[in-house]
């Protein structure tokens, strides 16, 4: 090896680098486990802990310090299945950007086309680009974007804008612009959101093109209370109000109305009068509260007062806003209130007559216009700060800017005359509606007081001062993991990790002795460099991120073997140690096929890395990233070594008294089977086909869409019976699996799903909680159930949503990334090898091992006492298998093409075949064999949450083993044609 001496330097310079890059990781984790120390369980006082140092010195390396938050800048990051936290991706809703743009115009084909571009927008298509379609389709050349009551309106007009006299493919590019000027808008409003959030390196980036947003919260506990803060458009409005003696005959009306339409019987009771007089009186304590035969007032829980038309249960909401929205409701108005717009209050809680809390909600009724336009907006608001009220209760005060001031001045005076009340309004909620009772108030100082705790005022403040967003932010795509949960992750994981590098280790040295030892340093080498790079680059750690650092351990030795069998066949043929280890080192030595190996590798590796994300984005960079690592370790570092006991004349052998004799008269016609191989595989693959088209495969939420929970009980848990009351509740959409240990299911439902909004995801988890406490001892609260904190042992410990859009998008994504893998890998082999047989025999293997994957998934999920879901891992799972598949074929195929390119081999054209794959069955057999070891182990001791995806690796690996020997080969020799045969058979028998 030349240059041995620079090979040198860069691998001590490399492993500094890295254990520098390192060194951060470790005295940022010993910083944090003071702060667990001292904060002893209060999550509250280990982030104040970590927030007082975060500007001290805390490393000091002599020559400089760096500070907590410099440290913290630079070590590896936990993702959130191993810390814990809120994983979130937001979709900021285009349709509303592009309305907006439109100044909310009315035109008929455009909000035809809005309607058709929701209904119609296919998996992993943006919405503008189905918009601009629709558009095209529903104007065919009449209607133009550029139209003045469309596009080329006021607020698109001027420099960079939109004229009249625009095309079409003109004004989509003004739009497109202007699209992704608001969704930048809503990244700087999340962005200074989240800072203020309290929670230590928070994650935000914007996901291509497609107006989603990623936010990772690692170490946020309180679910609720992220996703509302994240959801919020912040849209702050006020509005003039209705009293309840101004509408209360309205409500009678519309409550005599529904009657003829909701109730079955035709009885009318008395108690109707004494309602309308409760209402028009506010009298809280009536014979109102009584139940009659009224579909509105029966369901007031508590009679209201002022701007307060009535309680109802949160429950009741839909039910009454759907009422109160009909349009043969709406009629029955007054004139003078035909624009009243009827909105919720912040929830809130009650007392019953037996003194137990129920939840309730406020319903009020605002002065709309026919433009629907509040009296003041809160862009006026330049400044929040949470504080509190005169009666000592959490407030949040404003500060707006002259204009608003002006104007809050008019609507304060004009209320104070009036003696009405102003209801403050954040996303059509309504906080508080206070009267004025002391004059117009000046200056431009109010304050929204209402329930609040001081966490609640503290979020309200920071999302003001942030800003509003330009549209609605919808969770599409939700994680919730607890820390105990990213604990055990972290344990399963590292313990995965140490049995799997033991288990290669010793079969390196078992196998090849003191070459094997050599393999073990260079493998502990490519593990240091492997994190030092990760740790440079400020990549994330996950849990399947863990799995690909495991699987490395098992490919950075496959190089070793490779080359190491080279170097015994140069032995046995009579070459000295130095010219065997020269030899094997060479192109036409183990470098071809290192070479191709790893090529396709990289190949799947970078495909899974373009359509995975999260998680697997993780796993496919530590997939990639070990590759290389094991490359060069293997190659250069291993060598390093081999050289040095060259040069001291030490024996080197390459076997132990073990292995000496494996493998070395092995001689099997694996060509003379290739019929009944055939056979089999048809089989398994009609089989597998069939049960595909009948059986089908349990597809994760990932695919279809739906929220999961993974719920722990004190004890065992009947599956059955829990399946029975969840699906009564989730409209028969329950399923339940016990997961992992008998006292822990997963709960999946499609409840809701399609419902956007803090609001849905909040029900699902009452009404999980509701009929799940039974199963619990007293003392588990909602907010012990549902919210994540140190210690957590019962309740929701990973949570998980994907809504169907999103899920069309990853099963788009999915189909791509393997159809793609298997055409660039295909590409690679016709330009290596130059012959298209070779690359057939390698795709027809490949197809071969994912049909049988799919096939074992299909016909055993409905028993196996592990998940089998189709999701995402999965998929990793399916290319990592082309990836190996591919690598075990061109492996064979090389020793195929050396045979047949060369003239040691005598014989016919199969038995020269034959002599080839018999000669690389050492090689196959033991790259196989520790990449079946990693998995086994990873298997057993990786953890319930990523089982079927080791389980689906396994058992690629094991078919792709017998792919490459019994498929892809005849495969290969099949469709060479007879000519070509005879002329190899010549060459070789002269």
């Amino acid at each position: 090896m030349q240059n041995k001496g620079l090979i040198k330097f860069f691998a001590i310079l490399f492993a500094l680098v890295s254990i520098y890059q390192l060194s951060f990781t470790f005295v940022s984790s010993k910083v944090k486990n003071d702060a667990k120390t001292f904060a002893n369980g209060n999550p509250d006082k280990e982030l104040k802990y970590l927030d007082s140092i975060g500007k001290e010195n805390v490393f000091n390396l002599g020559f400089t310090n760096f500070t907590f938050n410099e440290v913290k800048d630079k070590q590896i990051n936990k993702g959130l299945d191993l810390e814990g936290g809120i994983n979130v991706i937001l979709q900021i809703s285009v349709k509303d950007v592009l309305k907006g743009l439109a100044n909310n115009s009315k035109n008929p084909v455009f909000n035809k086309s809005l309607a058709d571009a929701t209904a119609n927008q296919r998996g992993n298509q943006a919405y503008i680009d189905a918009f601009f379609e629709a558009f095209d389709a529903n104007s065919k050349g009449t209607v133009k974007l550029a139209s003045p009551d469309i596009f080329a309106n006021r607020t698109l007009q001027g420099e960079d804008g939109i004229n009249f006299q625009m095309t079409d493919a003109e004004a989509q590019k003004v739009i497109r612009k202007k699209v992704d000027e608001s969704v930048d808008s809503a990244f700087g409003v999340l962005r200074k959101r989240i800072d203020q959030f309290g929670v230590t390196q928070p994650n935000i980036q914007k996901l291509g093109n497609s107006g989603q947003i990623l936010v990772e919260l690692p170490g946020a506990k309180d679910v609720d209370r992220a996703k509302k803060l994240l959801s919020s458009t912040a849209q702050l409005q006020f509005w003039e109000t209705y009293k309840i003696d101004e509408i209360g005959n309205f409500l009678l009306a519309a409550n005599e109305a529904l009657k003829k339409t909701e109730i079955k019987s035709p009885e009318v009771k008395a108690v109707v009068k004494d309602t309308l007089s409760a209402l028009l009186t506010d009298k809280k304590d009536s014979s109102a509260t009584k139940k009659g035969n009224n579909p509105i007032l029966d369901k007031i829980i508590q009679q209201g007062g002022g701007p307060v038309l009535g309680l109802f249960s949160p429950k009741d909401t839909a039910v009454v806003g759907g009422y109160l929205r009909r349009a043969d409701i709406r009629v029955l108005l007054a004139q003078d209130q035909h624009y009243a717009k009827f909105v919720w209050g912040k929830p809130t809680t009650l007392k019953d007559a037996k003194g137990k809390e129920i939840d309730a909600v406020e319903l009020y009724a605002l002065k709309g216009n026919r433009d629907d336009v509040a009296a003041m907006s809160g862009g006026v608001v330049t400044d929040a700060k949470d504080s509190f009220d005169q009666s000592g209760k959490p407030a949040v005060t404003m500060q707006m800017n002259g204009q608003g001031a002006k104007a809050w001045e008019e609507l304060t005076g004009r209320a104070y005359t009036q003696k009405s009340n102003i209801a403050i309004v954040l996303d059509n909620i309504v906080y508080s509606a206070p009267g004025v009772s002391s004059g117009p108030i000046s200056g431009g100082r109010s304050e929204i007081s209402g329930t609040f705790d001081i966490s609640e005022t503290k979020d309200l403040a920071n999302v003001l001062r942030a800003g509003k967003l330009p549209a609605a932010a919808d969770i599409i795509q939700s994680d919730v993991v607890g820390p105990s949960l990213g604990q055990e992750a972290i344990d399963n994981g590292t313990n995965s990790a140490l049995i799997g590098l033991l288990l290669v280790s010793l079969w390196m040295m078992v196998y090849y002795g003191k070459a094997g030892w050599y393999a073990n340093v260079a493998l502990a080498v490519n593990l240091l460099f492997l994190f030092g790079i990760l740790a440079s680059l400020g990549a994330v750690l996950t849990l399947p991120g863990i799995a690909g650092i495991v699987l490395t351990m098992g490919t950075a030795v496959d190089a070793n073997i490779i080359i190491y069998e080279r170097a015994k066949e140069e032995l046995r043929s009579g070459k000295s140690l130095e010219e065997a280890v020269k030899a094997s080192y060479g192109w036409k030595g183990a470098m071809r096929s290192i070479v191709d190996a790893n090529v396709t590798h990289i190949l799947t590796g970078g495909v899974l890395f373009i359509f995975g994300s999260g998680p697997i984005k993780g796993f496919a960079t530590t997939l990639l990233i070990g590759i290389i690592t094991s490359l060069f370790t293997s190659i250069f570092i291993a060598r390093i070594f081999i050289d040095w006991t060259i040069s001291k004349n030490n024996k080197l052998s390459f076997v132990t008294s073990f292995s000496k004799n494996f493998f070395t008269n092995f001689h099997f016609d694996f060509l003379k089977i290739k019929k009944w191989t055939y056979a089999f595989s048809a089989i398994v693959t009609i089989v597998s086909i069939y049960s595909l088209a009948t059986n089908g495969l349990d597809q994760g939420v990932d695919f279809v869409g739906g929220r999961t929970f993974q719920v722990r009980f004190e004890k065992p848990i009947e599956v059955e019976v829990v399946k029975a009351e969840l699906g009564k509740v989730f409209d028969g959409s329950a399923e339940v699996k016990v997961f992992g240990k008998d006292n822990q299911l997963k709960i999946t439902t499609k409840y809701k799903v399609q419902e956007h909004g803090i609001q849905a995801d909040q029900d699902v988890n009452k009404l999980l909680y509701d009929n799940l406490k039974k199963h619990y001892s007293a003392g588990l609260t909602y907010d012990k159930f549902v919210n994540a904190y140190e210690g957590k042992k019962f309740g929701i410990v990973q949570a998980s949503k994907v809504g169907p859009t999103v899920a069309e998008d990853i099963k788009t994504n999915a189909y791509w990334a393997v159809l793609g893998a298997m055409l660039i890998v295909g590409l690679y082999l016709v330009i290596s090898f130059r012959k298209w047989q070779y690359s057939l025999g390698a795709i027809a293997a490949v197809i071969h091992d994912v049909i049988f994957v799919l096939g074992i998934y299909s016909l055993c999920y409905k028993f196996m006492p592990f998940g089998m879901e189709i999701d995402q891992h999965f998929i990793a799972a399916i290319l990592t298998v082309i990836g190996y598949s591919m690598n075990d074929t061109v492996i064979v195929f090389d020793r195929v093409r050396e045979f047949l390119d060369g003239k040691k081999a005598k014989g016919n054209f199969n038995s020269i075949v034959n002599q080839s794959i018999n000669s690389t069955m050492s090689r196959t057999i033991n790259t196989s064999l520790t990449m079946i070891m990693v998995l086994l182990i990873m298997f057993i001791f990786g953890g319930e949450s990523i089982r079927g995806f080791i389980f689906a690796m396994l058992i690629g690996i094991v078919v792709g083993t017998y792919s490459s020997l019994f498929i892809a080969t005849p495969v290969l020799c099949d469709t060479m044609s007879e000519e070509e045969h005879k002329k190899i058979e010549r060459e070789h028998n002269v």
